[in-house]
């Protein structure tokens, strides 16, 4: 009988009394909930367990230890056993998926309005004041006044109004000022607060609360806090074993074989300088639901966007595995500055793959095969125009004649392809070429390297599988000749020498005028 998953659920209090799986992540919030600092902020991608964790922050903070208890069957979570007072706060909620914040200014502060009149009402209390602020600040008071502790505030996803109105700069700027006037309250109202905790995508740098708040505690690059959202590689196995066996017992992969293909598809997400990377749980647990390897993170949001801005800022697509960017900007947001690589990393589309202390620089890249073969695939319909049927027609020809180590079908399946590239987009360079061809192989899944950076000088396209190793080299209006001796002559493939995979080096060069693939030489 399988387990009920909590997919989509982001209340603690439903997850822990209806016997719903819950990877325990009280130790760290103990540790979180006892720092020095008062008011926090943290940022995380979309459906990476940022609403759960507020929700538990606030059951703790409102005394309910009996949900952290033994519970429906599950043992009690660890800060059961920690030290923590249980005493009861007043918990101002606000979560700001309240609406379509595209409506307006008027909209925003009347829900506003209707959220803190919820919440007075929930603890007896009549709202007053005039407008959002007032109101917040008023509800603070009151609550104090009444309860005789200090309040908590917990406010999800600040930014939603930010970001849905990001394609309208005049009514962004409007919402952005409204903002600012509400979240002012938590500075001087300071002393009649607890414990204050932000979530949010993006971090605004024109938003008052992280100009004015100079005591609050970022923790998105935080090596203390690195997995407060997300699934280790520890707790996956810890908490998902029955999961794990079911599957394990319903196919014929092996055990090995199985956890690295899950790394591969989910695992990768990386928060802090350290290199402990986390799974999307979102991904994770629909997975283990469904059994199958699909693209369900990836499904729940469309980044045509974030690939407008790219083709605006003009960003080299072939190095988005490798794309640099100082610290101080990774998580800024500037709607008069729009930079895609902070935002790219922000949504989740991108993640830290190292850190350069000396320069402190980040480098960044795709967390895992899921977002790296589906925004190839968003990528291919924006730059090249292509069709759902015209890739659905060519990806499995495509991938068996490269798995099967097959060079006539795999270039004859690549002509086939850049021949459905409507005619008038095509351009007459070498890296859009290169371009079509590394959105292809990237899509399908595959270990696809463009301008692979070597000692003796740069790969054009790198495809590795389990068996074959494929160099190529592009040239346009030149020669298949000349492309197959510069991999010989500035030996390429010398780090692959000795690899018990079969290496192909095949030269291409492509014809504009046929806007195609003209003639190829591989050994």
């Amino acid at each position: 009988m399988k387990r009920q998953l909590p997919i989509g659920i982001q209340d603690f209090d439903r997850i822990r009394e209806n016997g719903y799986c819950y990877v325990d992540k009280t130790k760290i919030i103990h540790q979180l909930i006892t720092g020095s600092s008062s008011i926090y902020f943290l940022s995380r991608p979309r459906r990476f367990g940022k609403s759960l964790l507020c929700s538990t922050l606030c059951t703790i903070f409102e005394g309910k230890r009996e949900l952290f208890k033994e519970i429906a069957g599950y043992p009690a979570l660890a800060i059961n056993s920690l030290d923590w007072e249980w005493k009861k706060h007043p918990v101002i909620r606000i979560d700001m998926n309240i609406g379509n914040f595209k409506e307006g200014t008027d909209f925003l502060n009347s829900a506003l309005n209707n959220t803190l009149n919820n919440i007075a009402r929930s603890f007896n209390l009549e709202l007053r004041g005039n407008y959002s602020s007032e109101f917040f600040s008023n509800l603070i008071i009151d609550l104090n006044n009444k309860y005789k502790e200090k309040a908590v505030v917990i406010i999800d996803e600040y930014d939603k109004p930010l970001l849905d109105t990001m394609l309208d700069v005049s009514l962004h700027k409007n919402i952005r000022d409204e903002l600012k006037g509400f979240y002012s309250i938590l500075k001087p109202f300071g002393k009649y607060l607890r414990f204050v905790f932000l979530t949010g995508i993006t971090k605004f740098s024109h938003v008052s609360l992280f100009s004015d708040l100079n005591n609050l505690d970022d923790l998105t690059l935080d090596p203390l806090y690195a997995d407060i959202c997300g699934i280790t590689q520890e707790e996956l196995e810890a908490n998902f074993e029955p999961e794990i066996q079911s599957i394990l017992n319903d196919t014929s992969m092996e055990r090995d074989d199985y956890l690295n293909e899950l790394r591969r598809f989910y695992n990768g997400y990386r928060f802090s300088k350290n290199p402990l990377k986390v799974y999307n749980p979102f991904g994770l647990l629909k997975h283990f639901k469904n059994g199958d390897f699909s693209s369900y993170w990836y499904e729940t949001g469309t980044p045509s966007f974030l690939v407008n801005l790219l083709k605006e800022q003009k960003i080299n697509i072939l190095n988005l595995n490798n794309l640099q960017i100082d610290n101080n900007d990774l998580h800024k947001y500037d709607i008069e500055n729009m930079r895609a690589e902070p935002i790219l990393y922000q949504a989740g589309y991108l993640t830290i793959k190292d850190y350069n202390k000396e320069t402190n620089q980040f480098t960044l890249d795709y967390p895992n095969i899921e977002v790296e073969s589906c925004f190839a695939k968003s990528l291919l319909d924006e730059y090249l125009l292509t069709s759902n049927e015209t890739a659905g027609s060519f990806n499995t020809r495509l991938i068996n004649a490269v798995v099967k180590g097959s060079i006539d079908d795999t270039i004859n399946t690549l002509k086939q392809f850049l021949s459905s590239i409507p005619y008038d987009i095509i351009k007459d360079t070498e890296n859009y070429f290169q371009t079509a061809i590394h959105l292809v192989f990237t899509m399908l899944g595959l270990n696809c390297r463009s301008e692979v950076r070597i000692a003796a000088g740069r790969i054009d396209t790198l495809v590795e599988t389990k068996n074959y190793v494929y160099c190529f080299e592009f040239k346009l209006n030149g020669t298949a000749e000349d492309a197959l001796a510069q991999i010989n002559t500035k030996e390429y493939l010398l780090p692959w020498e000795g690899n018990t995979k079969k290496i192909f080096k095949i030269g291409v060069d492509f014809d504009y005028e046929k806007r195609n693939i003209g003639e190829w030489k591989t050994e």
